[in-house]
């Protein structure tokens, strides 16, 4: 698995503005928390995602790839990060 942490950089109010990913090895999202101004933090696992956060459809770009473009900036993350933002923003809800 890998962990992803993107900051979107935009002004929309819908949008999130943090991407946080758990990823496989073909670059699907297996897991995924949205940020969003708001204080809102979206979820999507498989069969099960808060309202109007979902899984991608297609594999993630590598992080090189999305950090190319200005509109975003990104890290790797550890599972454990990642664990811990799960736990703390979804676990009580499911």
């Amino acid at each position: 698995m890998e962990y992803i942490d993107v900051m979107w950089h935009h002004e929309g109010s819908q949008d999130p503005i943090r991407l946080v990913s758990e990823l496989d090895a073909q670059r699907y999202e297996v897991r995924k928390l949205e940020f969003f101004r708001s204080g809102a933090v979206g979820f999507a696992r498989p069969g099960r995602h808060s309202e109007g956060t979902e899984l991608g459809e297609l594999p993630v770009p590598p992080l090189a790839e999305i950090k190319a473009s200005s509109e975003f900036t990104g890290t790797l993350i550890a599972g454990t990060a990642f664990e811990q933002l799960w736990h703390e923003h979804v676990s009580r809800r499911v």
